[in-house]
């Protein structure tokens, strides 16, 4: 699809003209003998907010699959005369129509009618409006291509993208650009005394990977940020496994991984001044007469005794092991992604991601950049008193909640199992993305997942 802006009145070539109406009662598609018209419910005037902007864009592009519409032309001065509109509309309006344009069709057969993409959107702004500009439109479909690739990696079936198949692809796509690529296997691991990764990959029969990007765009003696991301190919919850159907879209519990290689994608091709590192850990969590148990204790790369009070709180495990290794870089932030929680879905529902950090500056601007990207979230504590709920009997920590009632906070507790391995880091924040893993029903995105948070990433690390 292409997004085409234009300073004239009409466009050379047949178009469907897009009309926004807050009078209609459904969106309809109309031909009146001139022109073919594709009518848009929207709220009124006053009502419209930036969260409905979005929807609203995303709409357009969903309606116009939907009537096999191959190009629609939108007034931008219609699009825009709401109340309560942010600035870089355009390059929050490029974003938006590819992600509503997305499907993952890898292994779909083609119908005979093909599958009703738009070609193109024709945009025609007047001269003397500012705004719009071009670069912005740029600038956001370079971010939505890489949400879109994210949402291919957490997509793909775990059988076709298992730990040495997640790797091969990054590096595919990370060719050409600035960034570069180290990978451990489970040797090196061993030295590194990486256990959380090697005890959660030990069931596979997939090997474990550890893969590590490094992004230089300002003095190579600046201190970098450091993103780490979940890479779990496929988590069938090992001995504690996943009852049906909780499993079935455990293929996407790399989301976090697929995230933050996204990002690096991002910030390579949008030339940020910035130093950037992304750690990844990529396991296969499986049952098998190799893995690891509940009862079993782990020492992880800073020497902490774990206890393992469940297979299935597996990332962060590896995550601590990542985080522990960031600490080679002395690193001015980091960041980690994760679908950590099903409490935090249970907490917050499907429309917002949970972060946790003890530094209110940067707890405020991820807010900031939440709003403004469309990728929300919601701060929850890490008051020290959490701790005391993970306190090991046997080891100095469990990786679930130990005292206390049973079955309760478990995404505080979670970030609290985290925080005990970034105790040297200057700036830290974990993000919990179990609730924006997949799209909500009535976003207008195709089901599957989002592609979270790679948009508010991309904004944080330009601030």
């Amino acid at each position: 699809m292409k997004i085409i802006v234009v300073d004239k009145k009409l466009s050379r070539k047949k178009c469907t003209c897009v009309v926004l109406n807050e009078k209609a009662r459904v969106n309809r598609f109309l031909i009146d003998g001139k022109r073919e018209i594709l009518e848009i419910k929207v709220p009124k005037k006053e009502e419209m907010t930036m969260r409905q902007w979005i929807i609203l864009v995303r709409t357009i592009v969903q309606e116009a699959k939907k009537y096999n519409l191959g190009r629609v032309e939108i007034l931008w001065k219609d699009l825009t005369s709401f109340d309560n509109l942010d600035k870089e509309l355009g390059q929050v309006f490029a974003e938006a129509a590819y992600m509503a344009h997305y499907e993952f069709r890898k292994y779909k057969t083609v119908p005979k009618e093909g599958f009703g993409d738009v070609g193109e959107i024709v945009v025609i702004v007047n001269k003397t409006d500012k705004t719009l500009k071009r670069q912005d439109v740029r600038k956001g479909v370079t971010i939505a291509t890489q949400v879109n690739f994210c949402r291919d990696l957490a997509n793909t079936p775990g059988c076709d993208m298992t730990p040495a198949q997640l790797v091969a692809t990054t590096r595919k796509a990370i060719k050409g650009t600035k960034i570069k690529m180290r990978v451990m296997d489970e040797k090196q691991m061993r030295r590194k005394k990486m256990n959380g990764v090697l005890s959660v990959g030990q069931g596979s029969a997939n090997q474990s990977r550890f893969m590590i990007l490094e992004y230089i765009g300002t003095a190579p003696n600046k201190k970098p940020t450091v993103l780490v991301g979940k890479g779990v190919t496929f988590d069938s919850g090992g001995i504690d496994t996943k009852p049906h159907p909780f499993g079935l879209e455990m293929m996407m519990d790399m989301s976090g991984g697929a995230a933050v290689i996204a990002t690096m994608l991002t910030v390579a091709k949008l030339k940020t001044k910035k130093n950037i590192v992304a750690l990844i850990p990529v396991v296969e969590n499986m049952a098998s007469g190799h893995s690891y148990r509940p009862g079993d204790i782990v020492t992880m790369m800073d020497g902490t005794h774990v206890e393992v009070g469940h297979t299935d709180a597996e990332g962060r495990l590896i995550l601590a092991d990542a985080l522990t290794y960031a600490k080679m870089y002395k690193p001015t932030q980091v960041i980690d992604v994760a679908t950590l929680t099903g409490a935090a879905l249970v907490a917050l529902g499907e429309r917002a991601s949970a972060i946790f950090t003890d530094d209110d500056e940067l707890a405020q601007q991820t807010l900031k950049s939440a709003e403004k990207t469309g990728d929300y979230a919601w701060r929850l504590p890490l008051w020290d008193e959490y701790s005391a709920e993970i306190a090991g009997t046997y080891g100095d920590i469990s990786n679930i909640r130990t005292k206390g009632q049973p079955g309760i906070g478990g995404a505080i507790t979670a970030a609290m199992f985290l925080k005990h391995f970034v105790k040297d880091h200057k700036q830290w924040m974990h993000i919990d993305i179990a609730p924006t893993m997949t799209a909500v029903f009535d976003e207008q995105l195709a089901k599957g997942a989002k592609g979270s948070p790679v948009r508010l990433l991309v904004d944080l690390l330009e601030k």
